[in-house]
């Protein structure tokens, strides 16, 4: 079952950025520092953005699978260990993890035993980790293409039920064919996690949604589902990046409309999607994504929908979706994760409908 999250809400609504890059930066000094404007109500939340609702219906949140990304968090990751940080994560009402590197960096080194057992102490279940779709240029690399045997026996040995990449279908370009060779090597990753126990999955970006230089009326994403096996091929909708996507490439190179509405890929075929990333943004148009990257409950994208259909589309006695927060570059991680937990919980069903 969900865990209630303990630690009141921020009173104060955190600054945005949407910067993609790697840790920085962040000292032991912040472990409770984010904390230090909160406000005293326990029930708190933040001030809902667009079709977000709190009542006393049903929570949205299907319980005990509300997760977070571990890479918002790499800062305290490198600085402080996995230890308080998976602490902090149980406090906030954390039910799963989703890895982005087993190591501490210079936070000392862990095995791969010891984040396993360190998770099941904070009742964190690992839910699955991304590692990288392919370097050509190392034969060394901890990525799929290079070390398939590796990746699968260190996600085996962390007891993943899911083993993905965050990296594009990119790796032959961006044509049909391309793309087809592509589909080729997750379905061998596929098949080989599937022997193992283990789903593979691919987490799109934006750009996935982009249409094919060789057939410009063919949206590539389009292709990915198709050429690949769903029994052996599964996705993670970053539900922040897909609705990029739609802002971005809802026309064609030769400006013909191609609209989509990224929840219908969901629930055409729900059993493909058993992870999602939550992450919000609010609405810009002058920016090239549509969207300025925030911390969960602070933007425009309605969550309360999303979860809400979802769940009631595909949950007949039984939930199988695993939502992950996330945010590439928090102002304050923890107080991000403290946040976007609170809010999540806090949704609930309109007792008279949307």
């Amino acid at each position: 079952m969900s865990r209630t999250p303990k630690d009141p809400e921020l009173a104060s609504r955190l600054s945005r950025r949407n910067v993609l890059g790697v840790a920085a930066g962040a000292t032991a000094a912040t472990l409770l520092s984010g904390a230090a404007a909160q406000a005293t109500s326990p029930q708190g939340g933040t001030s809902p953005g667009h079709g977000h609702g709190h009542g006393k219906g049903r929570a949205v949140l299907p319980p005990g699978r509300l997760g977070i990304q571990l890479y918002s968090l790499r800062d305290k990751v490198s600085t402080l260990g996995f230890a308080p940080v998976f602490a902090e994560l149980e406090k906030y009402g954390y039910d799963e993890i989703e890895f982005a590197g087993y190591t501490q960096g210079s936070a000392g080194a862990i095995t791969l035993s010891q984040l396993k057992r360190l998770a099941k102490d904070h009742g964190l279940n690992p839910i699955g980790s991304h590692v990288g779709y392919y370097d050509d240029n190392n034969p060394g690399a901890y990525t799929f293409a290079q070390n398939l045997t590796k990746v699968l026996d260190e996600a085996e040995a962390l007891g993943l039920k899911h083993i993905g990449t965050a990296s594009g279908p990119f790796r032959y370009g961006s044509t049909v064919d391309g793309w087809k060779r592509a589909a080729e090597d997750f379905n061998t990753y596929g098949a080989a996690a599937r022997k193992r126990g283990m789903k593979f999955y691919q987490h799109n970006h934006a750009e996935e949604f982009s249409f094919a230089t060789d057939k410009p009326k063919l949206r590539l994403y389009d292709v990915l589902l198709a050429e690949t096996d769903p029994d052996l091929v599964y996705l993670e909708m970053d539900i922040y990046w897909a609705f990029c996507a739609q802002f971005r490439f809802g026309k064609r190179v030769d400006g013909t409309p191609a609209p989509f509405n990224p929840i219908d890929y969901v629930l055409k075929q729900p059993n493909r999607y058993p992870l999602f990333h939550v992450k919000d943004g609010t609405r810009n148009d002058a920016a090239r994504d549509g969207y300025d990257m925030t911390d969960v409950g602070d933007g425009d994208i309605d969550y309360k929908n999303f979860l809400s259909r979802v769940t009631a589309r595909t949950d007949r006695g039984r939930t199988y979706h695993h939502w992950q927060t996330e945010h590439d570059n928090p102002v304050e991680s923890f107080a991000f994760a403290r946040k976007s937990s609170e809010h999540l919980h806090s949704l609930r069903e309109s007792r008279c409908g949307d």
